[in-house]
């Protein structure tokens, strides 16, 4: 099956028709000078996310307000009666009102995009913001519609309990996101045009604030002279940026120095092709950022020329998913683990878990856990059996694998080898759904278009075990692990998850 029909099939079978398409190149420029103002109003997957969080939080807000202000009295009976200030209905429309215009400020203030443009304490000031101005907006239109209630306080209350939570919650998420860029967990890989100050400035500047979540790869040289300074962190010249870009996993390049307008141009074009960001340092580029803002990098003003929308909403979604499945799958499976792990103890001698390294998302490598389905040394036998790989390309498998155990043929069979990888999955180094992990050696022999398979995390199952899992080719193998990077949603990872029952159930494995 070659690259474009493996295409082709995955679009018409799983993303009817629909294709994240690139950007052509005709009028790149002036899209990347408008950039900013279309951004500003159009809402995200992500900012609808976060939008209706900030409804749940109005919400709940007033709850508060109301059992707050509950009023227990007795009546001539002595008994107690529950007064709720105002009424059901318009207390229900007021806060209503109240939620749609706080979700407009917030959006309006940028509070819905990504955390790294701006500082916590301008978010905080935002929220306190765009919180009181909906406040206001609700207090005017009580005021104007001459609504009867018969508390205000109720109204005021639910202001400053929704100032509150939200500011709780966004300094919460902030600092989780920090605790996970100081693990170097969700990092962005930069590459900085230039090798001056400024430049070295900025690396030093990201180096020492962790918490921002960028991880310097290098410097590019304007020049072949100055690539060849002999300075060991200048990896290459602006004519090779994007193929070590591409090698590195950077997500974004920064230029520190004036270029060529046409370099720029060109380097944007590119970028935005395998989707990676470019920012330039403000007063640079006379025209090519007109429009676009201003924004911070710690202390740096950078200029964004380009950015991919990262779907942080749905990828959490996907995560949720992952750990929901992953945990109660470990649960109720520990029986037959406990079966699965003595079986494959009395088969044959050796540890009854098999771990390896793999390489992950962005080339990050981890420890992949399996049952032992092979013989103790079969590592060592690989490279005798070489001559006899039934697979093309850097790919090595035999349907009748002399290193396999009685046991394993069964387990691989069946793929139940492979359900100690839910344990990967809790940790993160997984996927339910994604490329299947591969080995160090195979990923030294990829070319450069292969490693857009590992800009995703790697899966326990994928498209590829779905559709062509006896298929030899590792054109086919690449391409349809690429196409499911290329169109990958929410309802492609459940259709491949239904799909992999059957493939299970059919004992399809090798």
């Amino acid at each position: 099956m070659s690259l474009t029909e493996s295409k082709e099939k995955l679009i018409s079978e799983y993303a009817e028709g629909r294709l994240i398409s690139g950007e052509g190149r005709a009028g790149s420029l002036q899209r990347a000078k408008g950039h900013a103002s279309n951004e500003n109003w159009k809402l995200s997957i992500t900012g609808m996310a976060w939008a209706a969080l900030d409804v749940l939080t109005a919400v709940f807000a007033a709850y508060l307000a109301l059992r707050y202000r509950t009023v227990m009295v007795r009546d001539h009976a002595g008994s107690l009666t529950v007064i709720v200030a105002g009424g059901v209905r318009m207390f229900a429309l007021s806060m209503g009102w109240f939620a749609v215009c706080l979700v407009f400020f917030s959006h309006s203030y940028g509070l819905y995009g990504s955390i790294e443009g701006r500082s916590g304490l301008h978010e905080q000031r935002m929220t306190l913001q765009a919180t009181a101005v909906a406040g206001l907006l609700l207090c005017g239109t009580l005021f104007l519609t001459r609504a009867q209630m018969e508390s205000r306080m109720v109204v005021l209350l639910t202001i400053i309990f929704t100032m509150i939570i939200l500011c709780v919650r966004r300094a919460i998420w902030r600092s989780m996101v920090y605790a996970r860029y100081r693990e170097g967990i969700d990092t962005r890989n930069i590459l900085i045009v230039g090798s001056g100050s400024v430049a070295r400035a900025l690396r030093n500047h990201l180096e020492s604030r962790r918490h921002l979540g960028f991880r310097f790869r290098g410097f590019i040289g304007l020049n072949e002279q100055e690539s060849n300074s002999g300075d060991p962190d200048v990896i290459g010249d602006l004519p090779n940026c994007l193929s070590l870009a591409r090698g590195l996993f950077v997500d974004e390049i920064f230029f520190s120095v004036p270029a060529e307008r046409a370099q720029v141009i060109r380097l944007v074009e590119e970028a935005r092709t395998f989707k990676i960001d470019v920012r330039v340092i403000p007063d640079l580029y006379d025209g090519l950022a007109w429009n676009a803002p201003v924004e911070y990098v710690g202390q740096f003003p950078t200029i964004p020329l380009h950015r991919g929308e990262f779907p942080i909403g749905s990828f959490m979604l996907k995560r949720m998913l992952d750990l929901a499945i992953s945990l109660v799958g470990l649960v109720f499976l520990a029986p037959l683990f406990l079966i699965l792990a003595a079986v494959v103890a009395l088969d044959s001698k050796g540890p009854i878990f098999y771990s390896a390294k793999r390489i992950g998302r962005k080339g990050r490598s981890f420890n992949c856990f399996k049952f032992r389905t092979m013989v103790q040394n079969a590592d060592a036998l690989k490279a005798q059996l070489a001559g006899q790989n039934e697979r093309d390309g850097v790919l090595f498998k035999m349907s009748n694998d002399p290193r396999v155990t009685r046991v394993g043929r069964f387990l691989r069979k069946y793929s139940l080898d492979e359900l100690p990888q839910l344990w990967n999955i809790v940790r993160g180094d997984m996927s339910l759904v994604g490329p299947r992990p591969p080995m160090a050696a195979e990923v030294e022999q990829y070319a450069l278009d292969h490693l857009r398979r590992l800009d995703v995390l790697p899966g326990l199952t994928g498209l590829w075990q779905v559709e062509a899992r006896q298929d030899p080719s590792f054109d086919s193998y690449i391409s349809l692990d690429t196409a499911y990077v290329e169109n990958w949603s929410l309802w492609l990872d459940l259709k491949i998850l239904l799909r992999t029952v059957s493939v299970v159930f059919g004992g399809t494995g090798t």
